[in-house]
């Protein structure tokens, strides 16, 4: 009994030390982290286990703790669920995506699953022709941009002389002051055709001279009222459409120009890969081994080929190891970043500003060995997620502080189209207020041919040739004055 009681302890003990020594082993490996932990659909006895390789990018995995997190992580998590399968993460031992090295094998998350050291690949890995031929990809799961990434005070230019123009176009400033004439136009001529604002032309003086109706639309641009005060109906039809076109206009102009001071920097200086070659102030580089630089290295453009150049001939000083080292050298120095830096991959740094796409946009996959039996059923599941909304969800998750914050930074210049329908409504006033003009001097027609008996048709063209010839007709009434008198 006492030999049984022994040999008990003897075994718990060993089991118990055996126990901790493989936590303490797994504590000291730093490339393997804990994930987060499948769905419960995924957990389970018999269910196959593959081992994940991927890479720290903001915010595509990121550790938080002692735990991965990030849009690919929520994904494969989503996958495990639909496909029914176990999976452990582990960090790419040294930090490349995958590159051919000077010895013909392959680097980074490529290189661990040609070695199957790793069964997939769950990363912002780029699809290119050199990876195709020698590993899997499946459907895309996602699209980036090629730009280029600048700190806002490197790329910022001075504030012009006349930079109070800038919220609107030269075709919005040129607009609106073809708007503001053809006003000022029309209140000249309805209130010399509407018989309540000029009832005897012959004797009265018409306040609303071409002069006068131009102070009259300057008044209310400057929200301001201005003489003369309109009487008639058809008048104050297009003087309120006036006040109200000029109301809108400025609200939208105080609200471009209050974005365009707090974005502090007019268009970039530097737009394109052209741009970047001919200035020497910034230096400019890529990720070493990425997609982008053998995308320069084998165009045939000669930009491309001037910008593979530089980066070749100073590869050890312009050429990083990490996204997160790229970011950290464009806010510290005069540098320029060029790779996937659309707005929606940058990290939570005000001080950034990423220009236009300047390049095809590249699609991000999951890898996988050659001939997988998981390559299919992921590339459908992945189409499922996509189909379902869920793929738009996770990006908008992970990604809706950013977006909204270069949204903001992003202002531009108001034109025609975005104003069409202010102006649209302007129109409409005016015309509505010549008719309105022309029914009223019809109606005073009608009560002056049946007073006269003469045809009202004959009656109305003769008080529209003496309202709007007004001086002639003036003449020729004193000449024949002065003939008698002499």
């Amino acid at each position: 009994m006492d030999k049984s009681l022994h040999f008990t302890i003897g075994v718990l003990t060993a089991v118990l030390l055996l126990r901790e020594s493989s936590q303490a082993g797994e504590e000291k490996d730093p490339e393997v982290l804990a994930a987060p932990k499948p769905d419960s659909r995924g957990a389970g006895e018999g269910l196959p286990t593959l081992t994940v390789t991927t890479i720290l990018e903001d915010p595509y995995v990121m550790v938080r703790g002692a735990e991965l997190e990030g849009y690919c992580m929520e994904l494969l998590r989503a996958l495990a669920g639909m496909l029914r399968f176990q999976y452990r993460v582990r960090v790419v031992g040294d930090g490349q995506y995958g590159a051919v090295a000077a010895g013909g094998n392959w680097t980074g998350m490529i290189g661990e699953i040609l070695r199957r050291e790793a069964d997939i690949a769950v990363a912002p890995l780029t699809v290119t022709s050199a990876r195709e031929e020698v590993v899997s990809f499946t459907t895309p799961f996602l699209q980036t941009g090629i730009g280029i990434l600048l700190r806002k005070d490197t790329a910022s230019q001075d504030m012009s002389f006349f930079h109070f123009l800038s919220p609107f176009s030269k075709e919005t400033w040129t607009a609106l002051l073809f708007a503001y004439l053809l006003t000022c136009f029309c209140l000249f001529l309805v209130a010399r055709l509407s018989p309540c604002e000029w009832n005897e032309p012959k004797n009265e003086e018409n306040h609303f001279t071409f002069l006068n109706s131009l102070w009259f639309g300057a008044g209310a641009l400057a929200l301001q009222g201005a003489n003369p005060r309109p009487q008639a109906l058809s008048v104050r039809v297009i003087a309120v459409v006036w006040w109200l076109f000029t109301l809108a206009l400025l609200a939208a102009y105080i609200a471009n120009f209050t974005a365009l001071l707090s974005s502090g920097s007019e268009q970039l200086p530097i737009q394109t890969f052209e741009d970047l070659v001919k200035q020497r102030n910034l230096e400019f580089g890529t990720l070493e081994g990425s997609s982008t630089f053998y995308y320069f290295k084998n165009s045939k453009n000669p930009i491309h080929q001037m910008i593979y150049e530089y980066m070749e001939k100073r590869r050890e000083h312009v050429l990083v190891k990490t996204y997160q080292e790229a970011v950290q050298r464009v806010m510290d120095s005069n540098y320029a970043f060029i790779g996937e830096v659309s707005p929606e991959s940058l990290p939570q740094a005000e001080s950034l500003c990423p220009s236009e796409q300047a390049l095809p946009s590249p699609s991000v996959s999951l890898s996988l060995c050659p001939a997988s039996r998981w390559t299919k059923p992921l590339s459908i599941a992945v189409l499922k997620l996509r189909e379902s909304g869920d793929l738009d969800y996770l990006r908008n998750k992970w990604w809706e502080s950013s977006c909204l914050r270069h949204s903001r930074d992003r202002w531009g210049p108001l034109e025609p189209p975005a104003l069409g329908g202010l102006f649209l409504t302007l129109g409409i006033g005016l015309a509505l207020g010549i008719l309105a003009a022309l029914a009223e001097l019809s109606s005073s027609s009608r009560r002056a041919a049946a007073h006269a008996k003469k045809s009202c048709c004959s009656v109305f063209t003769e008080e529209i040739c003496t309202r709007l010839r007004i001086k002639g007709a003036a003449r020729q009434s004193q000449e024949p004055s002065g003939k008698a008198n002499a």
